[in-house]
């Protein structure tokens, strides 16, 4: 199985939904814990790569490399870096976890699970190909079951939310695959294979790959989502089941940065450098935007959705400036985002399960009736707003100190997205677990072992990574360190 290991992370779920698909209607438990297996094959295979990978050479590690379609030069193309290898981690951690979320899902089962692991497929071979039309199969294949997961699960206006979803995601599409085909045309033999096209980054010079640099941008910002393009988000994130919320901000937002790096800055890093000081605006922008539509909701989920696209504008900050502090802190806040809003949204999901609404004014003193659950929530808001010892701070001020040399003035007022960020989240503590508790939520019960078993290894992550945040850390720097050196070289 280590021969293809890759394959096996990408395919295995998709091997999932296939027996989900076959098993009888009413064979629910069973598709559940097909489900589980799933997932937990790939997550068992990820822990394997992060323990056997040479973290000395940003060279491409377990590479599978066959011809596919040989007339258009088009290969099956596999291999991770240190930029993709704690996304597969996370996307597995994260898609495991999600099931146990599911578990009580009660229509449409064989769908909802079909669907998921088709979604799980999708996202890992993001994460691993390396060849642009593979890439871009993903994407797309991505595209579709994510859509059926919030128009059918989804809450009273899912239908508009995936639709909203659908049209951007559809859009940023289009652009990507221009682009690509553009990048395809310009080579000699025609290529998609991304390590030749960034072998041959010297001939993408000129204001035309300017344009193309912006048509790949648009294509991976609606994803992050970068203002203006996020608007579709907080629709979907609101009318999301809980498990495809944690998903959607978890795995989806961090594809956007992950094509950025994976695509745009080592093969067109001239328009990249070009391009640097508005996505620095872009990321200030984000980062108080985000946070102050934060601090103006009153449905705790979409509290949480804004907050995401605050905290996605870090990565931009990092990222800009072409700093190894500044890379590291962008990759890493990918990660840490990723266990930290998955725990948020997990959270939200376990209220509302109770309460069946997330009305933050219209809770109050669920700390006496629920104290665990108020203790999980506690370590998730403090890790989102930065409190050092718990990993959203190192990621955050990684991503500040690489672009405070470069952008002194724009790193100075991103700043203030911390205080808003610990403002809106303290606030709503307050409201929802603080003071005199209702007499209509005296008979909450508490969170459950199976709530509590996708929460607690998330917020051990978010513990250790905050004290010791060398064990991602050491994985990543060699490759970014490299992507710099193509970038500024």
């Amino acid at each position: 199985m280590t021969d293809h290991v890759l394959s096996w992370i990408v395919f295995f779920p998709l091997i999932g939904a296939a027996v989900v698909l076959i098993l009888p209607r009413s064979q629910e438990r069973a598709m559940k814990l097909v489900s589980v297996v799933a997932t937990f094959v790939p997550l068992l295979l990820a822990g394997w790569i992060y323990l056997n990978f040479d973290r000395s050479t940003p060279e491409l590690q377990f590479v599978e490399h066959y011809p596919w379609i040989r007339s258009f030069n088009i290969y099956y193309f596999l291999g991770i870096d240190g930029l993709s290898a704690p996304m597969v981690l996370l996307t597995a951690l994260l898609c495991f976890l999600c099931i146990f979320a599911s578990w009580n899902t009660d229509k449409g089962i064989k769908g909802y699970f079909s669907l998921f692991l088709l979604l799980d497929t999708g996202m890992m071979g993001i994460f691993c190909s390396l060849d642009f039309f593979l890439f871009y199969i993903f994407w797309e294949v991505m595209l579709l079951p994510m859509y059926f997961l919030i128009g059918i699960w989804g809450g009273p206006d899912r239908e508009y939310a995936a639709i909203k979803f659908f049209l951007y995601t559809l859009l940023g599409s289009v652009l990507i695959l221009l682009a690509m085909l553009a990048l395809y045309f310009a080579t000699e033999p025609h290529t998609f294979d991304m390590t030749k096209l960034m072998a041959a980054r010297g001939s993408f010079v000129g204001p035309f790959w300017k344009v193309v640099f912006i048509g790949l941008f648009i294509g991976f910002a609606i994803k992050v989502p970068i203002f203006p393009f996020h608007t579709w988000l907080p629709d979907a994130h609101v009318e999301a089941p809980t498990a495809i919320s944690v998903i959607l901000a978890g795995v989806l937002l961090k594809m956007g940065v992950y094509g950025l790096l994976r695509i745009s800055y080592p093969i067109l890093p001239e328009a990249t450098v070009w391009f640097s000081y508005p996505l620095v605006i872009l990321g200030l922008i984000n980062i108080i935007y985000g946070a102050l539509c934060a601090m103006a909701q009153k449905d705790f989920k979409k509290l949480v959705a804004y907050s995401s696209i605050s905290h996605m504008g870090y990565c931009l900050l990092g990222m800009a400036a072409f700093t190894q502090a500044g890379m590291n802190g962008a990759v890493l806040q990918m990660f840490n985002h990723g266990t930290i809003t998955g725990m948020l949204f997990l959270l939200v999901g376990v209220i509302y399960d109770r309460a069946h609404h997330r009305d933050i004014n219209g809770f109050g003193g669920l700390a006496t009736q629920m104290p665990i659950y108020a203790g999980m929530t506690s370590l998730a808001f403090f890790a989102s707003l930065g409190l050092p010892g718990l990993s959203g701070f190192i990621s955050e001020v990684l991503c500040f100190i690489g672009a405070f040399p470069v952008y002194r003035t724009i790193t100075c007022l991103a700043v203030i997205g911390i205080i808003i960020g610990a403002a809106y989240f303290l606030w709503t503590f307050q409201r929802v677990f603080l003071g005199q508790l209702d007499d209509k939520y005296k008979t909450l019960p508490e969170i459950n072992a199976r709530e509590l078993f996708t929460l607690i290894p998330l917020g051990i992550i978010v513990i250790i990574l905050g004290v010791y945040p060398m064990p991602m850390l050491d994985i990543m720097r060699v490759t970014l360190g490299n992507i710099i050196s193509i970038v500024q070289p």
